[in-house]
């Protein structure tokens, strides 16, 4: 494992453990620094700074065009939805956009009914994709990324999965869109919300449903995390809300310390960001993950446990029916 990642990872200590119901979250500090300046995408597009527009009139489903007008960087986390323009997305990678620049950026459709226009911009749609599209997400990006050097997913799997998201919690959606589903379920997943509060300095999060492992995320920048908080609680509770509680067979903490060392003997490759810096893969025993590196600062990293199917990039039992539309 590389050198950073690997200190990174020494470095990182467990909060006071939060429990409400069948969810556990434990707070993730560290004390490697904070390394660059950035602002998230929610600040940047809040001060009208950052721009996200179809890479075309026409439009191509895995990519959009990213305008950052920004005099620092902005991170765009892996999972994060953008509503708008003729279909709404979700970043597949995380990418720390340079300043004053323009990025094509490789993306992912959160809504296969509709290919028309409703705005001529994105917004920050204030979701993060629930934690298991993430991880099997990341694990179809994994393997093109060895096959083809590219960041994309299966894209009918998305699909796929969230009409089974839809469906297990009986949301009607027009287009098929991810995003009514979580808004849908908002008051429920703010429910578990006020049970998670931030803590000084915090910088991550590792999350149990059940007594296992889910997965986690980590950012170089406290200030930063206290923005990204409110949205990656929801993602990972959004999955917990169908799960029916049972008693775990041991003790969170001890899945959580098991599930740290695990991350230590995934097997590693190394890629060229879209923006600054190295993007990290990982696999391992049922566990995928990235990570960006900066400055010699990992800006975000990202584990999942999965599932043996999963890992193969299968996200559902459904056949992957849909076509992969590359032009619209």
């Amino acid at each position: 494992m590389e050198e950073i990642i690997k200190k990174h990872l020494e470095r990182i200590t467990f909060g006071d453990m939060q429990i409400h119901n069948h969810v556990a979250v434990i707070p993730l500090f560290s004390g490697n620094g904070s390394g660059p300046d950035y602002l998230t995408m929610k600040e940047a597009m809040e001060s009208h700074i950052l721009s996200v527009v179809e890479v075309t009139e026409g439009g191509h489903v895995p990519e959009l065009k990213v305008q950052n007008q920004a005099v620092k960087p902005v991170l765009l986390l892996d999972g994060e939805e953008l509503a708008g323009a003729k279909q709404n997305r979700v970043l597949n990678t995380t990418i720390l956009l340079k300043e004053l620049s323009e990025t094509i950026i490789p993306v992912s459709c959160t809504e296969h009914g509709r290919w028309s226009y409703n705005s001529s911009h994105f917004e920050e749609s204030g979701h993060i994709m629930s934690a298991k599209l993430r991880r099997v997400k990341n694990a179809s990006v994994n393997e093109n990324l060895k096959s083809m050097h590219c960041f994309r997913t299966d894209q009918g799997a998305v699909w796929d999965e969230i009409d089974v998201q839809a469906r297990i919690n009986k949301v009607n959606t027009r287009t098929g869109a991810m995003k009514d589903v979580l808004d849908a379920k908002q008051e429920d997943m703010d429910a578990f919300l006020e049970h998670f509060p931030l803590v000084n300095d915090q910088k991550g999060l590792l999350v149990l449903v059940n007594g296992e492992v889910v997965g986690l995320d980590m950012v170089s920048k406290s200030s930063a995390f206290k923005i990204l908080h409110p949205k990656l609680i929801r993602s990972y509770v959004m999955d917990a809300l169908t799960e029916k509680p049972v008693k775990a067979k041991e003790t969170p903490g001890e899945k959580a310390e098991e599930f740290m060392k695990k991350i230590n003997d995934c097997k590693e490759q190394r890629f060229d960001s879209v923006g600054y810096g190295q993007d990290f893969r990982y696999e391992g025993n049922k566990i995928v993950g990235s990570a960006l590196v900066h400055e010699q600062m990992v800006v975000h990293m990202a584990f999942f446990q999965v599932t043996a199917a999963e890992k193969a990039g299968h996200m559902s039992s459904v056949s992957r029916r849909r076509s992969y539309r590359t032009n619209q």
